[in-house]
């Protein structure tokens, strides 16, 4: 089929209710092409992994309303720039995630980079004034070094990395939570023009989308999904820098902290990762020279080069962990929802409980944390999840 006829059917199945990144990876496999899956019945949309009866009735009667091409020229009128999974344009290893995005919004001048050297730096809206000082130290060696670095435009720590690296007239993308028009927190306009005119601005959202609670957990999956290495500066142990970390590492990729003090809570989350293995941040030099050491990708498949030795995602859940009882905790409405798609039997894939929550993968991995940390679940190897309580 005609590709661009294709990128058709593939935005009209993104605007699809109930259809995420995950399914539409699926349907796209399951089919000779997105036009055939548009055209299939209830039943053969069943047979599609996560796609149940409900779900399916549901796509029929609403594809019913929506005409593709249609909605295609609407969408380019009013979107100027975007990228689709099918473009060339669309960055591998953000390809490489399981729930990346079905659709890719862009501003800013350049639109490609080298994905080898391509770092994300995350922390804190509250830093320390240490933590300033060393997000702006290491986005400016970064940027020096050639290095394109990643942030997510927030207040505090975001904020310093982005113009650290723009002051030594580095590359720099902001992955933001609303339409690339839009600006999140309101004082940050200014930055955002500075990088719109020599860097680029993605998002996952159309223009016009305004800042959603829900949006900015699902934004930090993209931020790990585009670098080879993801650093923390600062963060409590809660917080979604450490969220985001953490996805890096689910992902394949190499991931950093910044050591502080004992007795700040800014700390907390950076010891907890060193902890865990993630590598100390020592220095600009030590940390530029560590990058540059790290395996060098296949640019036509990036997937048969993932940086560091973490095991690859299981097609098949693990076998049964023994786990000690616990104390049953408290959970709010959403953890819940989440503890009942996990059920009481088998552990369950991410890929799945995206599928049937219903939430964004990126709020659905916030919860999963918070319900690991309360000992209500227990993660396996392969972002498989089973429950405690």
């Amino acid at each position: 089929m005609d590709k661009g006829y294709e990128r058709t059917y593939w935005l009209a199945w993104s605007q699809m209710p109930g259809i995420g990144p995950v399914l539409l990876s699926r349907l796209r496999k399951a089919f000779p092409s997105l036009e055939t899956a548009w055209r299939a019945s209830a039943r053969e949309l069943q047979k599609i992994e996560g796609l149940g009866p409900k779900t399916a009735e549901e796509i029929v009667v609403a594809r019913r309303a929506l005409h593709p091409q249609r909605l295609w020229e609407e969408h380019c009128q009013e979107n100027a720039s975007f990228w689709l999974p099918l473009d060339d344009e669309y960055p591998k290893l953000l390809q490489e995630i399981p729930d990346s995005p079905s659709v890719l919004y862009v501003a800013g001048p350049w639109q490609q980079w080298d994905e080898t050297k391509t770092v994300a730096i995350v922390g804190t809206r509250e830093p320390t004034v240490y933590g300033q000082r060393w997000a702006r130290r290491l986005a400016e060696g970064l940027g020096r070094a050639g290095f394109t670095v990643v942030s997510g435009l927030a207040q505090g720590i975001d904020a310093e990395v982005h113009e650290g690296c723009l002051a030594v007239g580095g590359r720099t993308i902001a992955v933001v939570g609303t339409g690339v028009d839009r600006v999140y927190p309101y004082q940050n306009q200014t930055l955002h023009r500075k990088i719109i005119q020599s860097g680029l601005v993605v998002s996952e959202y159309p223009k016009g989308t305004g800042p959603q609670r829900a949006h900015f957990p699902s934004r930090n999956r993209i931020i790990a999904g585009l670098c080879r290495a993801t650093i923390l500066i600062e963060g409590q142990v809660d917080s979604g820098a450490l969220i985001t970390l953490r996805q890096a590492n689910e992902y394949g990729r190499e991931v950093y902290a910044l050591p502080g003090a004992l007795d700040y809570k800014q700390s907390q989350g950076c010891h907890w990762a060193i902890a865990q293995g993630a590598q100390i941040v020592l220095g600009v030099n030590e940390l530029v020279e560590s990058l540059l050491a790290l395996p060098v990708l296949d640019p036509v498949s990036p997937k048969k080069a993932k940086a560091g030795d973490r095991p690859p995602i299981a097609k098949q859940p693990p076998p049964p962990v023994e786990t000690p009882a616990v104390v049953v905790p408290e959970v709010n409405p959403q953890q819940a929802k989440v503890l009942a798609a996990i059920g009481t039997e088998d552990a369950v894939s991410f890929d799945r409980l995206v599928a049937t929550v219903g939430l964004p993968s990126g709020e659905i991995l916030s919860l999963l944390l918070q319900l690991e940390l309360a000992g209500a679940v227990l993660q396996l190897p392969g972002m498989y999840y089973r429950r405690l309580v």
